[in-house]
């Protein structure tokens, strides 16, 4: 099974100088959670599959039910050139 990394950012849009929060998810391609990390700071490489953000304010990965995905994040990997998925 291929594993996707996942990075979650947890932001206040209400009130943007609320710290961000940062966690890091391993899901199989179907979506199920494996892992679940916090992260202390904000990653400096480019390493994700995705990047999804919640800026609704919640603390916790447990208490959102929404997320908007982030394509084309400075930390999300770059597609090679000449593979495709199909």
């Amino acid at each position: 099974m291929a594993k996707r990394k996942i990075l979650i950012i947890l932001s206040n849009r209400l009130y943007p100088t609320q710290k961000a929060k940062w966690l890091e998810l391993d899901s199989d391609e179907k979506g199920n959670i494996h892992k679940q990390q916090p992260l202390r700071s904000q990653p400096r490489e480019a390493r994700y599959d995705e990047v999804w953000e919640n800026d609704e304010g919640k603390t916790d990965f447990a208490s959102c039910f929404r997320f908007k995905r982030k394509y084309g994040h400075k930390l999300q990997k770059r597609a090679r050139a000449g593979s495709t998925k199909m």
